[in-house]
């Protein structure tokens, strides 16, 4: 459970998240946990994960022993995603099951990942969306959704703020977020 928000404005893209853990009924906040951080960085990219705490370490220890993935567009994502699920299956025991009619496999997480191409959305049959301007994930996210299209049209707001505002409205209403936050800011890619 989290509040995990991006944020795309002018040249920044910005990703934010709260720093609460949530176990059933008890919550974990980042006074007690060494690492509260539920954003990591790697191939050049941001990623935050919603789903069993396990998917952190899985993706990171994933994506650091596969270097020749590429996060750069919604095709290159898919891709990516393709080819990590078997090895998510047989190095990480991770199991596929969902639903009885599900047309695929299930990687168990939604991933949100913020780079110099953009804002994307992974899930759990490996759909990919690229977002123009804002998407959040998590528990929080319906709040934090609302909050941001709320100001995102302000012109004094860059996407680090509209992010802060997002991850602040889900920590305000969802019992399974909490602050203090953290933010990551990327600049755009140049079109070229």
């Amino acid at each position: 459970m989290t509040t995990l928000v991006a944020v795309r404005k002018g040249n920044q893209i910005a990703i934010a998240a709260d720093t609460q853990s949530t176990f059933g009924d008890t919550r974990l906040g980042h006074r007690h946990d060494a690492r509260p951080e539920k954003i990591f960085a790697s191939h050049d990219s941001f990623f935050g994960i919603c789903g069993a705490a396990a998917h952190d370490l899985v993706l990171q220890s994933v994506l650091h022993k596969t270097r020749t993935l590429d996060f750069s567009s919604r095709a290159t994502i898919f891709e990516s995603f393709r080819k990590l699920h078997p090895k998510l299956k047989e190095d990480f025991f991770l199991k596929t099951e969902e639903e009885e009619d599900d047309p695929y496999e299930s990687s168990q997480m939604t991933v949100l990942i913020a780079n110099a191409h953009g804002i994307f959305g992974v899930y759990s049959m490996r759909e990919v969306y690229e977002y123009r301007h804002f998407w959040a994930i998590g528990s929080g996210r319906d709040f934090a959704v609302g909050a941001m299209a709320a100001v995102y049209d302000r012109p004094e707001l860059d996407a680090a703020a509209i992010a802060r505002i997002g991850v602040e409205t889900g920590c305000e209403f969802d019992v399974s977020s909490s602050l203090p936050l953290t933010l990551h800011v990327v600049e755009l890619a140049r079109a070229g």
